[in-house]
């Protein structure tokens, strides 16, 4: 997927899934992972350029861009977004790419606030 600066928005149309509406809850262990079979259903509702990797205990997607300034864009509308959730990936920045993975660590696998941040993530390149 490319995202070019003039998509870049913090805001936009909410999805039909409704989990871009959603707000993170607090997790701190203590609760189960989702189950493959609840994962593989909930990812259907994001960009279908998210995967679920490392045997079911994370997920990620790869954003391509035309320079850097548009790259640095993209992770600082995503920092905002991580902030506000409270809930932070893992990112790999290069000069024309960001490739961001969720996973809960608390539980060792995914939760509903990983699909929630990537629902909001995925607004940013609508």
């Amino acid at each position: 997927m490319s995202v070019n600066q003039t998509t870049l928005k913090t805001q936009g149309a909410p999805v039909a899934c409704g989990l871009d509406s959603k707000k993170c809850v607090p997790c701190e262990g203590g609760v189960p992972a989702l189950t493959s079979d609840e994962a593989q259903a909930v990812i259907k509702q994001l960009n279908n350029e998210w995967k679920i990797l490392a045997d079911g205990r994370e997920i990620h997607r790869h954003f391509n861009f035309s320079n850097f300034f548009q790259t640095m864009s993209f992770v600082n509308a995503l920092a905002h977004i991580a902030n506000t959730e409270d809930h932070h990936p893992d990112l790999s920045i290069g000069y024309n790419y960001c490739k961001v993975i969720y996973t809960t660590h608390a539980i060792n696998g995914l939760s509903e606030n990983d699909f929630i941040c990537a629902a909001k993530i995925d607004r940013l390149s609508d």
